[in-house]
């Protein structure tokens, strides 16, 4: 037995790379050419691979720290006596996928001295690697780009790289497409240069092959890109040191690691985007930066809802927070258990409620309306209706007075638009009513309400719920609702804090009546007090909005005549 060090091998000419997982642990056995950690440049990510075969004894470093050749990696216990133990300095890894290669010169067209002139570029030396498969193209004909941008991105079993233009100027014809192979001098596209003349210096060196198609991300340049391509480009800009994140962390199964290339795992850290969450459109599900710029733009909307086993997986949820892995426990050890499967609205309306609360800040404002006189009402009603076959429930009347508030604050009728920047005002009155079933609550939503009377909605109401309970309710009868009104009158309690229905920006919950003593000016009288329960988007809606919502809300269910105001 003898112990090793282990040392980060001749990486070119990247220093100072940044590691950004850690792929074994004090106790893993590991063999000749394993990988140990996956280290990043701003081109590139690669594995690092071992030179001898035995246990990991200490780790040396942790993901964050920056590393460079001959960099300390961990201490490894072999089973070789003689000439691990002497020489305890790694050679260079042998494998092609760890040495990248130098600068590299591109085979270019020979060009014009001053004239404006067309250009071959093509692919640079890039080791060992043939016939790699192009993933993304990262321009199109009539982009101007500068010396050293990247053109494409390439990947090998082992590495995704991305290969640099040696010219400045303008894409007049590209001469590859996503899934063609290519290997040292295929000619990627026609660039049309200003002065001609002589090639640009050495180009970019080529990205060191990353080990691990699996391997995390990097580069956010789409954006910086499409504001001001050439002038971001012919000078990198140095990125601010990311934090690592859970999407870097060697918690993961590999083969649940995102499929991006080195650019878009930086355009995800930047913008703090969880690469597990993103579903990647490009061939065999690869993340493409639209892909990464489609899903900020659901979350900014509300749009993107976390899936619920992403809490089972420990990973991000709800605008990339960090949360703790999902309690994983057998409860039988502790007694008898069952087990029922969740039903299918709870399964889809489980990640909405849930992106709702994470996403939306909330804030409820309680409240009481005197419903003495309306109850009264209600009941003498409901006798001369007897033969009519309507029965009118205290919620319709609510409904048709919730109408009247939002005329009254027609903020409360509204919704963000999808970068959060405008509130889109409507001008018609849809109230979606939480109806219970035997499979969960279900929104029915009743069209018109400031057009219709009571009975007519109380009419509504009853067909919708039955359909609702028998599973017939049509995709139409539940989208559309400006505002919502969950009512837990029937059951019981005295207040609750509903769940926003995005992208509504309130909702209204009802509990149930009761008689409190009230003082009149002169004595306590008895009346019939109805709870309120006014959840609302804090970002659209201040408390005294709420509060005057909730206020005038009481007021019209106290004398509802003043609806017809």
């Amino acid at each position: 037995m003898s112990m090793v060090e282990v040392k980060v091998p001749d990486i070119g000419d990247f220093k100072e790379v940044e590691v950004i997982e850690l792929l074994v642990k004090p106790g893993d056995t590991v063999a000749v050419d394993q990988s140990l950690i996956t280290v990043e440049s701003d081109k590139a990510s690669m594995e690092i691979p071992s030179s001898h075969a035995g246990v990991v004894k200490e780790l040396r470093i942790k993901v964050g720290d920056k590393v460079s050749e001959g960099s300390m990696l961990l201490v490894l216990e072999t089973q070789e006596a003689g000439a691990a133990a002497s020489t305890p300095q790694v050679q260079a890894p042998a494998p092609a996928a760890a040495a990248p290669a130098p600068a590299p010169a591109p085979a270019v067209a020979p060009a014009v001295a001053t004239a404006p002139a067309i250009m071959e570029i093509k692919v640079p030396d890039i080791g060992d690697f043939k016939e790699v498969e192009v993933i993304e193209v990262m321009v199109k004909p009539g982009d101007t780009i500068a010396a050293e941008q990247s053109l494409v991105t390439v990947e090998s079993d082992k590495a995704s790289m991305e290969i640099p233009s040696s010219h400045a100027g303008v894409v007049k014809e590209l001469k590859v497409k996503v899934g063609d192979k290519v290997s040292e001098g295929s000619l990627l596209l026609m660039l049309e240069t200003a002065g001609g003349g002589a090639p640009a210096a050495a180009a970019a060196p080529a990205p060191a092959p990353a080990a691990g198609g699996d391997s995390v991300s990097a580069a956010i340049d789409a954006l910086a890109a499409k504001a001001a391509p050439a002038a971001s480009a012919s000078v990198p800009a140095p990125s601010a040191k990311p934090l690592p994140t859970a999407a870097l962390e060697p918690a993961a199964p590999a083969n649940a690691k995102a499929h991006a290339s080195p650019s878009v795992r930086k355009f995800a850290r930047e913008l703090g985007v969880d690469l597990g969450r993103v579903k990647g459109s490009g061939p065999k599900g690869r993340i493409l930066h639209e892909d990464i710029q489609g899903f900020v733009k659901s979350v900014m909307s509300g749009a993107a809802a976390a899936p619920a086993a992403k809490a089972a997986a420990g990973g991000k949820q709800g605008g990339g927070l960090d949360l703790l892995p999902w309690p994983s426990l057998d409860f039988s050890k502790f007694g008898s258990t069952e087990t029922q499967v969740l039903s299918r609205i709870k399964k889809i309306s489980g990640p909405n409620l849930h992106r709702n609360w994470v996403m939306i800040p909330h804030v409820t404002q309680f409240d009481e309306a005197d419903v003495t006189e309306l109850e009264e009402f209600r009941k003498d009603s409901n006798a001369a209706l007897a033969k009519s076959g309507v029965k009118l429930t205290m919620l319709a009347f609510v409904i048709k007075a919730s109408v009247a508030a939002l005329k009254k604050l027609p903020t409360f009728n509204a919704s963000l638009d999808e970068k959060g920047e405008n509130i889109i005002l409507k001008q018609y009155y849809h109230i979606g009513f939480a109806a219970d079933t035997p499979n969960g609550l279900v929104v029915p939503v009743i069209k018109d309400v400031d057009k219709k009377g009571i009975s007519q909605i109380a009419k509504e109401m009853t067909e919708l719920s039955a359909q609702a309970r028998e599973g017939k309710l049509k995709p139409a009868d539940m989208q559309g609702a400006s505002f919502t009104i969950s009512s837990l009158g029937g059951i019981g309690g005295t207040a609750f804090t509903p769940i926003i229905n995005a992208p509504e920006v309130a909702i209204l919950g009802l509990s149930k009546t009761s008689f409190k003593p009230v003082w009149d000016g002169k004595q306590f009288v008895p009346r019939l007090m109805l709870p309120l329960s006014l959840s609302y988007d804090h970002r659209v809606i201040d408390g005294a909005m709420g509060a005057r919502f909730t206020a005038y809300l009481a007021e019209v269910l106290s004398d509802m005549r003043k609806t017809l105001l």
